[in-house]
């Protein structure tokens, strides 16, 4: 839910908690790597727009019956900052996000985590850092959005105050009408973090910045078929079991814009990550 500096956060927990349950939110706080627009002095560690780079053998990804995906954005794992995050990214290479955004058919189809036959909208792809044979031309019939060169900016970010790790780690075995009693649910913490941080952003790794519920609850219930309820212990577990990859906000400079000012999300499963399963990845996509 929250992007910021360690320091930041922790003053902000220390200012509305008690000195206890502050320390105790600040420990699940997870490292991300925030992308920002590059100045003049940055390293651009990937960008959102333009063309991708891809290897020969890799084909532009299609949604079958719909049309080829548009490219949302790259980053260059060699490029991000050592040790900034805590998920098994490549040491190098590509990661490459693509989005069947409506272009094509004037928004009339969906991508949507619940629909397995909609899945195919969004891919990950991945280019070793020994087979990048140039940029890609965009297909027939897709407008490329605006190449915006990104920088990395190291920080922390926080979950939602009722996303199933603070609950666990405040409100224990609380019955399901009680789980959100705690200090972290309390009104002036939630006001205190909504001023902080309100944009979703572009992020690698961390937490995601959630718009409507935590998108982990999405995913989980999406790969075991909606076929479950919140407090269900398998449906827990099922939202332990993914991470966040990246996460690709509205962009007025890229002329992205997701529903209302909304966000795209990839997760995945660690295991699937260190074997580079991309193709693995789930998405989805939340907005205002």
């Amino acid at each position: 839910m929250t992007h910021g500096s360690s320091e930041a956060l922790s003053a902000l927990a220390h200012q509305h908690l008690s000195a206890e349950a502050a320390e105790r939110w600040v420990r699940l706080l997870r490292p991300a790597v925030r992308l920002e627009a590059a100045g003049p002095s940055d390293v651009a560690v990937g960008h959102m727009g333009g063309s991708p780079e891809l290897s020969a053998h890799l084909e532009w990804p299609q949604w079958e019956d719909h049309g080829p995906l548009s490219f949302v954005g790259s980053v260059d794992c060699a490029l991000l900052p050592a040790g900034a995050l805590d998920i098994g990214l490549p040491a190098d290479g590509t990661l490459s996000f693509f989005y069947f955004d409506g272009q094509l058919d004037d928004g009339e189809a969906l991508v949507l985590a619940e629909d397995r036959e909609s899945w195919a909208g969004a891919r990950v792809l991945y280019t070793p850092a020994d087979e990048t044979s140039g940029e890609r031309d965009t297909p027939a019939g897709l407008r490329a959005f605006p190449r915006i060169p990104l920088a990395a900016r190291p920080g922390l970010t926080a979950a939602e105050p009722w996303h199933p790790r603070i609950r666990d780690a405040f409100a224990p075995g609380a019955p399901l009408g009680n789980r959100y009693a705690h200090p972290v649910c309390a009104q002036q913490f939630l006001d205190a973090l909504w001023e902080f941080d309100d944009v979703p952003g572009h992020q690698i790794g961390g937490l995601p910045h959630s718009i409507q519920n935590p998108v982990e609850i999405e995913v989980a219930e999406a790969v075991m078929d909606g076929d479950v309820s919140w407090g269900d212990p398998a449906l827990d577990a099922e939202i332990g079991e993914w991470v966040l990859l990246a996460q690709f906000g509205s962009e007025d400079a890229a002329e992205m814009m997701w529903g209302d000012g909304g966000a795209l999300y990839w997760l995945i499963r660690p295991a699937d990550l260190a074997e580079r399963r991309f193709d693995r990845a789930m998405f989805t996509w939340q907005c205002s």
